[in-house]
């Protein structure tokens, strides 16, 4: 995993693209993620009163693996390798193909985000791992101290 971020550092300045007055993880999380976990991450999204299991706190994700936040597990959520029953198979999590890189056949993958900005080496792959690590990065800092 800490290649992964390693690799996030790395090709962030390389894309050219990251608007200093966007918080891509925030929107990220709110895009496809607080419907159910709320604006605030707390659980008590505007759908979690029709889900028969509520949605898990995820401001105290870090509390419970004893202060550190489990940046693999929350990975493999996102990605679909950790299966979360509510969040649905692999082939169709609850997010659809936000985190494919097989669905991401075109480079505008982010609101007001300029294709042309980004490099056309950054294959979808890439893409898909940025916009991971974003939410992740985003999570991590609506942490509970």
């Amino acid at each position: 995993m800490v290649r992964f971020a390693v690799a996030f550092a790395l090709i962030i300045p390389a894309t050219g693209a990251w608007s200093q007055n966007i918080d891509h993880g925030k929107f990220e999380y709110q895009d496809g993620c607080a419907s159910c976990h709320g604006i605030d991450g707390k659980g008590a999204g505007p759908v979690s009163s029709q889900l028969k299991v509520l949605p898990a706190d995820l401001t105290v994700l870090a509390k419970k693996n004893g202060g550190v936040f489990p940046l693999n597990s929350v990975y493999q959520t996102i990605d679909g390798r950790k299966i979360i029953a509510a969040h649905g198979t692999r082939e169709m999590p609850i997010w659809g193909d936000r985190y494919s890189p097989d669905a991401i056949g075109e480079l505008n993958v982010w609101p007001r985000l300029n294709p042309s900005d980004i490099r056309p080496s950054i294959d979808p792959e890439t893409i898909v791992r940025l916009r991971i690590l974003a939410v992740i990065d985003y999570l991590n800092r609506i942490q509970e101290k």
